[in-house]
C-alpha cells in the first residue's frame, strides 16, 4: 500500500533532488505545506514530497497492523524508492516533526544514512515510556477513543470536543478529519484511533540516538548524512537531558528557538525557515543571539 502524497515544486523548475515532510500524529502532509514551498522558492533545485503517514490524511486505509514505528518508516522507504523510480531524481533530505521527526530518524537508519540533510524537528530522539513532553498530545488521543462512532455533522464534533477542554484551534484543526459516510446524512471520524495509539506506543518505546551517535557514511555522492535537531524553547518535548546528548553527537547540529512551542513551523516560520535554509546552502551550525536568530 503505497503511501498517499502531495508533489510541490517551485513554478516552472525541474528539481534535482527532493526533500519529504513528516507531520506528526493526528497531523497530514498539508500542515507543512506552506513552509514547504516557501523552502523550495529559495531553493528551487529542491521538490517538496508532503507525506501522509499509515493511518493519517489520506493514508487512512490499508495498512495492516503492527503499526510500529519500524512499520511506518518502511513505508516512507518504500515511498522514496517510488518517487526516485518516477522522477529519476534522488530524495537526499527528510523534516520530520513530532512523531514524524522519529520516522525520520528510523528513515534514516533503513537507508543507512543514504541522505544529504536530516532535520528533526522538536522531536526528542530519547525513549520516553512515561509520555513525557506529549501529554497534551496523549490527552487528545485518550479523548478521541471515546468519540461516538457517529455524528450528525461536523459541528457536533467540535461541540463535543470543545466540551472536554480542547481549544478551538485544535478542535477546528481535527475537525479536518471529519468526514460525511456515503449515502447517509452522518459524519464520522476518519482517523483509526486504536491504530494510533499503537503508534504512538511505540514511537515512546524506541530509542534512536544511534542514528546520531554513528553516522553513517552512505551517502550517494560520499560524505556524511548532516543531522540537525531543531527544538521550540518553550516546549517540553525535548529536555535539557536531549539537549546535551545531541551536542555530543557528530554530524548533529542543536538549535533552539526560543520563542517556539512544539509547533514550531507555526510559532516561529521565519526562524526555522531561515536555520533549514541555511543548513541546506551549506551552514554548519546556528545560534540563538539575543534573541536573534543567525545562521553561520
Amino acid at each position: 500500500m503505497s503511501l498517499a502524497h502531495a508533489i510541490v515544486t517551485a513554478p516552472s523548475a525541474t528539481p534535482t533532488k527532493w526533500m519529504l515532510f513528516l507531520h506528526g500524529i493526528l497531523g497530514s502532509g498539508a500542515n507543512w505545506r506552506t513552509f514547504a514551498k516557501q523552502i523550495i522558492a529559495a531553493r528551487p533545485e529542491w521538490g517538496a514530497v508532503l507525506v501522509d503517514l499509515r493511518l493519517h490524511g489520506e493514508s487512512h486505509d490499508g495498512f495492516a497492523s503492527p503499526h510500529t514505528l519500524e512499520a511506518v518508516a518502511g513505508d516512507v522507504v518504500a515511498l522514496m524508492t517510488k518517487i526516485e523510480n518516477e522522477t529519476s531524481a534522488p530524495v537526499r533530505g527528510i523534516l520530520g516533526h513530532s512523531f514524524g521527526g522519529k520516522v525520520a530518524l528510523d528513515v534514516a537508519r533503513l537507508r543507512d544514512g543514504d541522505l544529504d540533510q536530516l532535520f528533526v524537528i522538536d522531536s526528542t530522539p530519547s525513549a520516553r515510556p512515561d509520555g513525557k513532553g506529549s501529554e497534551s498530545t496523549r490527552h487528545i488521543v485518550d479523548l478521541l477513543s471515546q468519540l461516538p462512532d457517529e455524528l450528525p455533522d461536523r459541528n457536533a464534533f467540535t461541540a463535543w470536543i470543545e466540551g472536554r477542554g480542547v481549544s478551538r484551534q485544535t478542535s477546528m484543526w481535527l475537525a479536518m478529519n471529519v468526514r460525511p459516510i456515503p449515502n447517509t446524512t452522518r459524519f464520522v471520524f476518519r482517523l483509526d484511533i486504536p491504530g494510533i495509539r499503537e503508534m504512538l506506543a511505540d514511537y515512546f518505546r524506541v530509542d534512536c540516538w544511534d542514528i546520531l551517535e554513528h553516522p553513517r557514511a552512505g551517502r550517494a555522492g560520499g560524505g556524511t548524512m548532516q543531522s540537525h535537531l531543531i527544538v521550540g524553547g518553550r516546549s517540553g518535548v525535548v529536555d535539557a537531558a536531549d539537549r546535551a546528548h545531541a551536542e555530543r553527537c557528530p554530524e548533529t547540529t542543536l538549535d533552539v528557538i526560543e520563542e517556539a512551542d512544539h509547533w514550531v513551523h507555526v510559532d516561529a516560520p521565519d526562524a526555522l525557515r531561515t536555520l533549514v535554509l541555511g543548513y541546506l546552502g551549506g551552514a554548519t551550525s546556528g545560534r540563538s543571539v539575543d534573541g536573534q536568530l543567525t545562521v553561520r
